[in-house]
């Protein structure tokens, strides 16, 4: 692919894709607060209380590689008119700017070759929307100050002044609207004809200053803000801190409306919805000028942009003011709160079938002129602290220490709460408690009775009762179900690559104990692109998890914030809130049961029916059938969203002898995408009816890809059979399989979200939050757009030939072929199964080198580990690039100096016995090289033995989120220290030693209580984002000072080597990154 930026105009700091960079992959963390006088009157001394609070959180940002450019700093204030009218006067005293409130101002960023261009282009549109360009002013700057990486992407930063012209007045919301329209249709078209120009904002009340400084900087690179007569009576300031980022000018904050600080984790499925919502949305403010300012999400924003982009939609066309527009984005956690109001709980599902939550770790906060405030994500993971003074000052920031006013003089000092707003009525000059808002928004509007509209499968089952016409519930046929009496004997289950293994190693455990069931940690089979065994496409997907920027969180724990209840179903335009956005499916959670399958396959009520769209293709068109299939599959599918349908199914039930089945997540997949495209998707829901859907991850994926709820009826059905057989106890009748199996999903699917740290299954869906590993670009690109896949590999022709080798081995072979399910050996070894890393042979002559000392079978060890390396890795695809000179001997170093950069793996002593931990040591200590605690400990006897033939010390200790063992002695004996952010082997979902493994060795270690559990939580408790870390290591450091510092991470698309060890050394001041 050609390294093109699409977005480098708007963004000229950012390089192009390149390699396994992404600019869409960038995380940052930041630096947040304001300070607002909450009587609205105007001061200096608002502005140089907000530079003192900014300059304090300086900890907060980063600085580039040459320590002079910031990562980015700015301040959004009201508008100083005293001090733009006096530099017009001097400059221009032929222009006269009109009175406050009556024009509008903003900075943009432009290039110094073409601003006039840029200038005369943004002329043109002001005149078409009805507005004229006053004049224009070059803002003073002092580029002394800024660093040398800075300047180079230093944009001309030139201010307008926009008026009203003709037929639109310049007084009140009229003008308002105008200029938003203009600010939008400017920042889409001006970029497309070459130019660069960023608009940092255009406003009749607020300006923003920002650009690629400091926390300092700022302050002198803008000679504005430091002009006495710079009044404002309120400041938000924002210092970015770049994690794994380039900095920009662009990238800056505040936004036009907010500043952030945090990550949202969804975004991905934000966007597209928000998208999709384009073919639905109308608006009686804009009318048919609405389409001017699509795409509602500008090209190349960050998730702080899209955020913004979306809430000053919301704001300008959607019937929202600020806080509720606020609270539409990022609402508390409601579901299982039984606390709250039951007024309060209405409003809060009313919202929740307008838009899907942002979720994700953040302090927003915001500001238009009037209101100034700030909300909490619901799981309260960033800090905000406020104080209010006697003389009506409030200042909010992410951290205490960031204003000197005296304590007598503060009347009120508290933290911000999960899901609270904070909020400043400049205008009424009062504060408003969140309370008190949410008590307001909750009787604004009838939601109660609107609630009435919603459709429940309660609702639905009870309308049944009366209509029995289409089949009776209690008596579903099992469809296509072979004549025979044994399970092995049906052909779906080679078709679906089901084996007995997975039935009774993961479906059964579900089944009786209501949960997934527990096993050891890895996974040395081949991955997908590898395996020779015809695997299914949900295979080729990794979940993705949250690390460092933000913190995974506990399902279980914290399952108060979690939920999987959502809507399905057509939404309703979201810019005029009513009692139609209400007429939508609300589902508790997405595993649907077959007789509420059959349900909605025959709905007929209240102007619902379902579609079904068959993902199979005739076997007759072999390897060419599958492209066509799926292109069919999406043209049904938009065809029936056109004509009025509420609901798709995708069915794979056609499957059969004569008809091949598409895999259901290709499927979903490139439905759910071309519907986004088409601007269609928001008019019907997706429901997946699957015979190949059984495990967790599965479901995960259909559901991250679009899908809205799922019936894996073949597991069902076979469940059924089984109880027959009596290998399920006959008191699992069909509905407590059911429940069960629903409940046991339901346990996974809230495990595998928090470990991207994501909350409600509203957000997660269609968010991708996958990378695909082995996947050729034209299948992400058709069914998967936007998900990585870096290595690139099977092609559609290759997945056809695998569905086509399945249906074979289902349907075409000999009977006796038939009857056999296979056991392909993927959760252990099999003789002529699936190839493992560790295989007996490779075993057995590891253990004779060992015992025999056998150079021969240490020589065999090496060979079947490197076949084995070959069939089952990346890695293994590697060979050296070999020369035909040989190096000369005196340039290649000892082997005495080579081993002392080996390292073993951290395994913990009580994964691993005392007696493997400690040989370990010794063994690395005779040859000089390092081996590791892992995050269990270790007994003071054995670092305070240094017999060199026998010294048991570990070199590198591990400082994990379970603080286990972790003393000042521990740290001190230390020459490495390593913070753990998340287990290789499950990243994101922390760790688990059973009380029955928690000897008093053990215990006493890891200074615990013998026999009783211990938990490793998902995230480090002290550590929230960057910043956090940077403190723990500057801690570690203290404690130890000759220890060198590493972080361990989890390698993942986004996090990789080469880029984060440098970004996160040079950032955190950590020796090496892992």
């Amino acid at each position: 692919m050609p390294l093109v930026n699409p977005n480098a105009l708007n963004n000229p700091g950012l390089p192009p894709a390149q390699g396994l960079y992404n600019p869409a992959l960038e995380s940052e963390a930041c630096g947040v607060g304001y300070v607002v006088n909450i009587d609205g009157i105007k001061s200096h001394k608002v502005l140089r209380e907000s530079q003192v609070m900014l300059q304090r959180m300086e900890h907060r940002g980063a600085c580039g590689c040459d320590n002079d450019s910031g990562d980015g700093a700015g301040v959004l204030t009201g508008i100083p008119h005293a001090v733009y009218a006096k530099a017009l006067r001097e400059s221009n005293p032929a222009v006269v700017l009109p009175e406050p409130g009556k024009y509008a101002t903003g900075l943009l960023f432009m290039d110094f070759a073409t601003s006039s261009t840029a200038e005369a282009v943004f002329e043109k549109y002001a005149q078409d929307f009805g507005l004229q360009v006053l004049t224009w002013r070059t803002v003073p700057v002092n580029r002394d100050v800024i660093g040398n990486v800075a300047k180079t992407t230093e944009p001309l930063i030139r201010q307008v002044f926009v008026s009203s012209g003709n037929g639109v007045s310049n007084d009140g919301f009229e003008f308002t609207r105008q200029v938003f329209l203009l600010r939008k249709y400017a920042s889409h078209h001006i970029p497309e004809q070459n130019i660069r120009c960023y608009i940092c904002s255009l406003s009749s009340e607020t300006v923003v200053y920002k650009g690629q400084l400091n926390s300092f900087q700022l302050w002198h690179f803008f000679e504005d803000l430091q002009n006495p007569e710079f009044e404002t009576h309120l400041a938000l300031v924002h210092s970015r801190f770049s994690t794994n980022t380039f900095p920009s000018w662009e990238r800056a904050h505040p936004q036009r409306l907010l500043a952030h600080n945090g990550e949202i984790n969804t975004l991905r499925g934000n966007c597209k919805l928000m998208k999709a919502r384009e073919g639905v949305m109308s608006s009686s403010v804009f009318g048919d000028k609405l389409h001017l300012v699509y795409p509602v999400i500008e090209e190349g924003m960050s998730d702080s942009g899209s955020l913004d982009n979306v809430l000053e939609f919301l704001c300008m066309a959607g019937g929202r003011e600020l806080p509720e527009a606020v609270m539409t984005m990022v609402p508390e956690a409601w579901q299982n709160d039984v606390t709250m109001t039951k007024e309060k709980k209405l409003y809060y599902r009313w919202n929740a079938f307008s838009m899907e939550p942002w979720d994700g770790p953040a302090l927003l906060t915001f500001t238009d002129g009037r209101y100034i405030g700030a909300i909490l994500d619901r799981n309260g993971l960033r800090p905000s602290r406020f104080y209010v003074t006697k003389d009506n000052f409030m200042y909010m920031s992410s951290e205490v220490g960031v204003t000197d006013r005296k304590p007598e003089d503060v009347i009120q000092k508290l933290r911000l709460k999960p899901g609270r707003m904070l909020l400043v009525d400049t205008l009424e000059k009062r504060i408003i408690k969140d309370e008190d808002l949410k008590h307001q928004l909750a009787h604004l509007r009838p939601v109660g009775e609107w609630l009435q509209h919603v459709i429940t499968m309660k609702g639905l089952r009870e309308e049944h009762k009366e209509q029995q016409d289409h089949f009776q519930i209690s008596e579903i046929a099992l469809r296509q179900a072979p004549v025979g009496s044994c399970i092995e004997e049906d052909p779906r289950l080679s078709l679906y690559s089901f084996t007995m293994d997975e039935m009774n190693r993961l479906i059964l455990p579900m089944i009786r104990d209501k949960k997934e069931a527990l096993g050891s940690m890895g996974n040395d089979a081949p991955l997908a692109c590898l395996s020779q065994f015809n695997p299914l496409l949900f295979h080729y997907f990794k979940q993705l998890f949250a690390q460092v920027t933000n913190p995974p969180i506990d399902p279980f724990r914290e399952k108060i914030v979690m939920s999987l209840a959502c809507p399905v179903g057509p939404e309703h335009n979201i810019l005029e809130p009513g009692p139609m956005q209400c007429q939508r499916l609300w589902l508790e959670q997405p595993i649907l049961s077959l007789p509420d399958m059959e349900m909605l396959r025959y709905i007929d009520y209240k102007g619902w029916r379902a579609k079904e769209v068959s993902i199979t293709y005739p076997v007759s068109d072999g390897l060419e059938g599958l492209k066509p299939a799926l292109k069919r599959i999406c043209e049904e599918s938009a065809a029936a969203a056109s004509e009025g349908y509420k609901l798709i199914i995708l069915t794979d039930r056609k499957a059969g002898a004569d008809f091949v089945p598409v895999s259901s997540l290709l499927a979903v997949g490139a439905v759910h995408y071309y519907l986004v495209e088409q601007k269609l998707r928001m008019k019907v829901g997706i429901i997946v009816e699957s015979g190949e859907a059984r495990e967790v991850h599965h479901f995960c994926t259909l559901l991250g890809y679009g899908a809205d709820a799922i019936c894996p009826y073949l597991t069902f059905e076979l469940l059924r059979r089984m109880r027959k057989q009596g290998v399920i106890d006959d008191a699992f009748t069909d509905r407590v399989i059911y429940l069960n199996f629903r409940v046991s999903c339901a346990r996974g699917i809230s495990k595998v979200m928090a470990k991207m740290g994501i909350s409600t299954l509203h957000s997660y869906k269609g968010a991708q939050i996958f990378e695909a590993v082995g996947l050729h670009q034209d299948v992400i690109d058709m069914s998967f757009p936007g998900t990585a896949s870096r290595v690139g590999g099977v092609t559609f022709d290759v997945l056809a030939k695998e569905a086509i080798n399945r249906h074979n081995l289902a349907y075409t072979l000999h009977d006796c072929d038939n009857q056999l399910v296979m056991n392909k050996g993927n959760y252990h070894w099999r003789s002529g199964g699936e190839k493992h890393m560790n295989d007996p042979a490779t075993i057995a002559n590891l253990q004779d080198a060992a015992k025999a000392n056998s150079k021969a079978s240490y020589d065999k060890f090496v060979e079947s580990s490197l076949q084995s390396s070959q069939k089952c890795t990346l890695r293994g695809q590697l060979d050296f690039v070999r020369t035909d000179k040989p190096l000369d001997i005196s340039e290649v170093e000892e082997a005495k100096s080579i081993v002392k950069r080996f390292c073993t793996g951290a395994m913990s002593f009580g994964s691993i016995s005392i007696e493997a931990h400690t040989t370990l040591a010794i063994g690395m200590n005779r040859i000089g090289a390092k081996s590791n605690t892992g995050e269990g400990g270790e007994n003071p006897e054995r670092y305070l033995n240094e017999d060199p033939e026998y010294n048991a010390r570990s070199k590198i200790k591990q400082v994990a989120s379970g603080r286990f063992g972790v003393t000042s002695s521990y740290l001190t004996h230390a020459d490495e220290l390593q913070i753990k952010m998340a287990q290789g082997a499950k990243p994101g979902e922390g760790g688990e030693l059973p009380g029955y493994k928690v000897t008093k060795e053990i215990a006493k270690t890891r200074h615990s209580i013998p026999g009783v559990g211990l938990i490793s939580p998902p995230p480090h408790h002290d550590i929230y984002s960057i910043e956090d870390l940077k403190q723990l290591i500057y801690d570690l450091k203290s404690a130890n000072p000759s220890a060198r510092i590493s972080v361990k991470l989890v390698s993942e698309v986004g996090v990789g080597c080469c880029f984060w060890c440098c970004q996160g050394k040079s950032r955190t001041h950590s020796n090496l990154w892992t």
